[in-house]
């Protein structure tokens, strides 16, 4: 890489607020990562609700870019002034509600809060169409049905990419796979849907809500559309040093669905692939919609528009990480030297030895509610019989197991009732960089090969830059062939196949855990938070 490519802003720049890190990723003309910077973060359960705020989004954010100024200045010697292009992600849905003075209306209601849920089922009801409580629309409407204080002063209401695009450029714009998180796209618009807008503007009504949705929320943009520049005021909010130039072109913003989509190439209909990290969700991108509508089923939208079936679970490696971490204290208190990254690969390692059933063990990995599976509340457990085989492989591969087995009850709606099949499935995030186990037992759940490219490590803030890219690289490319034939064309990549002993096992572990589910939901019954 020329240093003069960084100097003369021959780079694209993705910033992804994930769940518990926010990642900035630096990309050259190849699509080569050049450097990255990250913060970890965490949200908090305050009231009821899961939050972050805003202040710790900037703190974040800053924290982040710096991190990534310096390994830019490290590795190359070059003040990072100027970038080619931009693109802010985040963790789809929720609730960002702000007056006309740009004043935060409530606290940022994350996609792990279920308390819409009833608004969600009415809303579902209403539309012949699912609408998960994670979504906007449900926040808003149950924010209305409960008589929220100054629930009629709100001006725009939008997603955490959408808010911190907005204060970066000045505009009120999200992706079109975004705003598919917020409210339905009409079939073959590209717009939300006007005809189910007009009906929840009827029932919002009822309760003395009078703003129409296209006064409310931010604009859709499909993929490659220009979506405002960096400006002075935002320049300086990202980098109080007043290095970094203003001017320069964002893309849209997109949620981390479709930066998943963008990074494992899976943005062409037939295709599918899983996102797996703090949450975990699966997308198979649709021919057509399903024949009706599954409450465990999302339908959102690509980056450029097409529909995608998307099954969505809360929890998905937060339990692993907290055993880890007991592991690691254990080390501690020996005087073991072993690095997290040690501890992964043995833990991860010695799961692959363990019973294909797990012994019969069982783990719910419920930080937080779960949607699919009915749980309200989150009460992570271990479940076993006397008659389990109790032993670390067995232990950590039910742990493994458990990331999986909510997602495998969504896919199973896909093959078995709408006979969605996939040749394959692309997998990416922080589970997979550990070789091997993460990879095996997800081809076991889903019973598809999975790919695991060697640009998985990247995440969602590489697929991110990769939009940006697009939208000023694109040259008139549709998404699908510009990733096909420009990022993907030469890309290392290593496919599992499903093994059958791994496949009836998982099917086993499946039985004991959906038996086991009526425990959980005593748990939430019987330990309510804040309770000695």
């Amino acid at each position: 890489m020329d240093k003069n490519d960084i100097q003369n802003g021959r780079t694209a720049l993705g910033l992804e607020f994930g769940s518990t890190r926010i990642k900035a990723v630096l990309i050259d003309g190849n699509f080569h990562t050049l450097a990255a910077g990250e913060h970890n973060w965490e949200n908090r359960f305050e009231n009821g609700l899961w939050t972050y705020s805003l202040d710790e989004v900037w703190r974040g954010a800053r924290s982040c870019y710096a991190a990534l100024k310096k390994d830019v200045l490290a590795k190359y010697g070059v003040v990072l002034r100027k970038i080619g292009a931009v693109g802010i992600s985040a963790m789809m849905h929720g609730y960002l509600a702000f007056d006309k003075d740009g004043g935060l209306l409530t606290p940022f209601r994350t996609w792990r809060n279920n308390n819409a849920e009833p608004a969600a089922r009415e809303l579902t009801a209403l539309f012949g169409y699912n609408i998960p409580a994670r979504w906007s629309i449900a926040h808003l409407y149950q924010a209305i049905k409960d008589g929220e204080p100054r629930v009629g002063d709100i001006d725009f209401l939008t997603t955490l990419a959408g808010y911190a695009h907005w204060q970066l450029t000045g505009e009120k714009a999200v992706g079109i796979g975004d705003a598919s998180g917020m409210f339905p796209i009409g079939a073959g618009t590209r717009e939300y849907d006007g005809r189910r807008a007009a009906l929840f503007e009827a029932a919002a009504g009822k309760y003395g809500f009078g703003r129409g949705l296209a006064d409310l929320f931010p604009r859709v943009l499909s993929a490659g559309r220009p979506a405002g520049a960096l400006t002075e005021e935002g320049a300086r909010l990202l980098d109080p040093s007043g290095e970094l130039q203003a001017g320069i072109p964002f893309c849209p913003p997109e949620g981390d669905a479709g930066t998943g989509m963008a990074a494992t190439n899976s943005v062409r209909r037939g295709t599918g692939n899983v996102s797996a990290g703090t949450s975990v969700f699966g997308m198979a991108v649709l021919d057509r919609e399903p024949s009706k509508a599954y409450p465990e089923i999302d339908i959102v939208a690509t980056p450029s528009g097409a529909p995608v079936a998307m099954a969505h679970c809360n929890n998905c490696t937060s339990e692993i990480n907290a055993w880890v971490g007991l592991f690691e204290e254990y080390n501690e208190l020996f005087g073991f030297a072993a690095g997290k990254d040690e501890l992964y690969g043995k833990l991860f390692s010695a799961a692959q030895e363990g019973e294909p059933d797990c012994g019969g063990l069982l783990v719910y990995n419920y930080l937080s509610g779960e949607n699919i599976t009915g749980i309200d509340e989150g009460r992570p457990l271990f479940l076993r019989t006397t008659e389990s085989a109790f032993t670390l492989k067995n232990f950590m591969r039910a742990q493994l197991y458990s990331a999986f087995a909510t997602l495998k009850i969504g896919f199973d709606i896909l093959r078995g009732n709408e006979k969605i099949k996939m040749g394959h499935i692309n997998a990416h995030g922080g589970i997979f960089k550990t070789t091997g186990a993460a990879q095996r037992f997800l081809a076991a759940a889903l019973d598809t090969p999975v790919t695991v490219s060697e640009t998985a490590g990247g995440g969602g803030a590489w697929g991110m830059a990769l939009l940006a890219a697009y939208m000023t690289g694109g040259n008139g490319m549709e998404l699908e062939d510009y990733l096909d034939e420009k990022v993907f064309k030469n890309a290392e990549a290593e496919t599992v196949m499903p093994d059958p002993r791994d496949v009836a096992g998982f099917e086993r572990f499946m039985s004991n855990y959906k038996r086991g589910l009526s425990v959980v939901k005593q748990a939430v019954t019987a330990l309510k938070r804040g309770r000695g």
